[in-house]
């Protein structure tokens, strides 16, 4: 039988710009070349990017692709080439590829099945393909399918009727949390029904709230993985493809605490400098989320592009200031010290000389008022000196309100927005672990988490226990359970009416937050879209 030398190009592109689009994918053919590959696969829509969203709206954003496409296809002399585009005709868009050989684009095929759900919006842009082509290549019998068109049975039935060598599979697959080894169990279902080869080849890096894990990977007829890429960086991964060859299995190691560090610390840096950002501030009170968030932005951007605030007042402890000075020497980064009680104070003054505010020293409005200092604070040190702020709040705080705007809900990028507090803890922990010392303090981690916005405050005060409410939420945001089926896995019915009525009610708050990272199968935002006016409670 035939073999065929097989590269699968994992690139990192930024929507619409096609012109470092361009030069990635003239790069990897260059090195295919220089390496004898036969056929190269890139990922899908790797020539503009994914999501591009309403871009493809604009009528010369779809022609600026095609006219690039056309320069690729200059660079496959003697060699095959399956790549990701938009394609247009009789003025409807498809989610297409590209099969090109020997200098010419010889077919387009279109993606059959468009995903509408999560964080999918395909049906609003592009029209279906109907047909599922097959292709004669060095004497293999192959087709070509786009993402979520694998992921059916439909296809795959029609797919095994066609005695097929190997199966391409472009992709634009964004992580999350048991995504690597959904992907793997549905591949592996793919090739054993098929009885063929599957390639895939999926995106990698960040685009606003996705991150795309790469992770592509050769599935062999029996439904063996038998190669796979990088995880979380771009890769160049070959593959000698033999038909007549038992291939050894492989082994993809899935740890949560590890899959999650590189997906934040990817799409951090990948929002950072896909918008043109050089450098980041945050704001480090001496907790458990800011000291995690700042870790993340040394380990990611380098801590010559990291620095920090210090906003102590009255109700600051002792320990929490100690710690917060102590992260920040720990990262070796430098940082500011601009105490808010003189503020406050001005604050307080002039709206207690209304006697229609009474505000008092005790009420919420204060602990408010606290917040949205240090928010200004940092806002100010970003308009300054053109450093992006990093929000700190976290997805079991953001879940149930408990932040403030104009506050602590500040920022351009929230890190942690998708992160459950449990999740931060296991975080904290695996960073100092793997980098073998203490970068986030002992006592930060044992610490009753507190917002510091009064005397003996303490979180647990206003929200149940962490570990009782990450449950919950997981099993009202997560798995979109009634508040009764939650009850009857056995939580108190006063503790599940009280989370489900926080969460529903600070809808209108999240609208508000900064964009995040997704990490969870179902985030705040583009996966979960609740109406802020709603009477359902259930």
């Amino acid at each position: 039988m035939p073999k065929i030398n097989i590269a699968l190009a994992q690139i990192n592109p930024c929507v619409g710009d096609f012109p470092e689009n361009y030069r990635k994918i003239a790069g990897a053919l260059t090195e295919a070349r220089r390496k004898k590959i036969d056929m190269v696969v890139f990922g899908e829509l790797a020539l503009c990017g994914y999501p591009p969203e309403d871009l493809l709206l604009k009528s010369h954003f779809a022609k600026t692709n095609l006219r690039y496409l056309e320069k690729i296809s200059r660079h496959t002399k003697k060699m095959s080439v399956f790549i990701g585009f938009v394609d247009v005709q009789d003025d409807k868009i498809y989610n297409a590829c590209a099969f090109i050989q020997d200098g010419k684009i010889k077919d387009i095929y279109h993606k059959v099945v468009l995903p509408n759900y999560g964080v999918f919006d395909e049906k609003r842009y592009f029209t279906p393909g109907d047909e599922l082509v097959c292709y004669e290549l060095d004497g293999f019998k192959c087709a070509v399918t786009i993402c979520e068109d694998i992921w059916h049975q439909e296809v795959t039935a029609v797919l095994k009727e066609k005695g097929l060598d190997f199966i391409v599979n472009i992709s634009s697959s964004p992580f999350h949390l048991g995504k690597i080894s959904l992907r793997e169990k549905v591949l592996s279902e793919a090739a054993r029904k098929t009885k063929a080869f599957v390639l895939y080849c999926n995106l990698v890096g960040g685009q606003d709230e996705l991150v795309f894990d790469g992770t592509s990977k050769v599935f062999s007829p029996q439904g063996k993985l038998i190669g796979h890429a990088k995880r979380f960086s771009e890769d160049f991964f070959t593959f000698r493809l033999d038909t007549d060859k038992n291939y050894p299995s492989k082994r993809l190691s899935i740890i949560e605490e590890k899959e999650a560090f590189c997906a934040l610390k990817l799409g951090l840096f990948d929002y950072v400098r896909k918008n043109g950002f050089k450098k980041v501030i945050v704001g480090v009170s001496g907790g458990i989320d800011s000291a995690l968030v700042v870790t993340l932005a040394v380990l990611s951007l380098g801590k010559e592009n990291v620095a920090a605030l210090l906003m102590p007042s009255k109700y600051t402890s002792r320990e929490t200031f100690s710690d917060a000075q102590k992260v920040c020497r720990n990262l070796g980064i430098k940082y500011s010290i601009v105490p808010i009680d003189t503020i406050a104070g001005v604050y307080r003054n002039a709206l207690e000389s209304s006697s229609r505010w009474g505000l008092t020293v005790s009420d919420k409005t204060d602990e408010n008022l606290q917040a949205r200092i240090r928010g200004n604070i940092l806002m100010a040190f970003s308009n300054r000196f053109g450093y992006l702020v990093l929000n700190t709040g976290n997805k079991s705080e953001l879940s149930c309100g408990y932040c403030t705007l104009y506050g602590d809900l500040v920022g351009g990028f929230g890190i942690l927005k998708d992160v459950p507090k449990m999740l931060v803890y296991k975080l904290a922990r695996y960073i100092n672990r793997i980098y073998k010392k203490k970068i986030i303090p002992e006592s930060v981690l044992r610490r009753a988490p507190t917002a510091e916005l009064k005397f003996n405050q303490r979180d647990q005060d206003t929200l149940p226990e962490y570990p009782l409410l990450d449950a919950i939420l997981k099993l009202y945001v997560e798995e979109n359970l009634s508040r009764d089926a939650i009850v009857a896995q056995g939580y108190k019915k006063d503790v599940v009416d009280k989370v489900v009525k926080m969460v529903d009610a600070n809808e209108y708050k999240r609208r508000q937050a900064p964009v995040g990272i997704k990490i969870t199968p179902r985030a705040l935002g583009r996966d979960r879209r609740m109406p802020i006016t709603n009477r359902f409670f259930t």
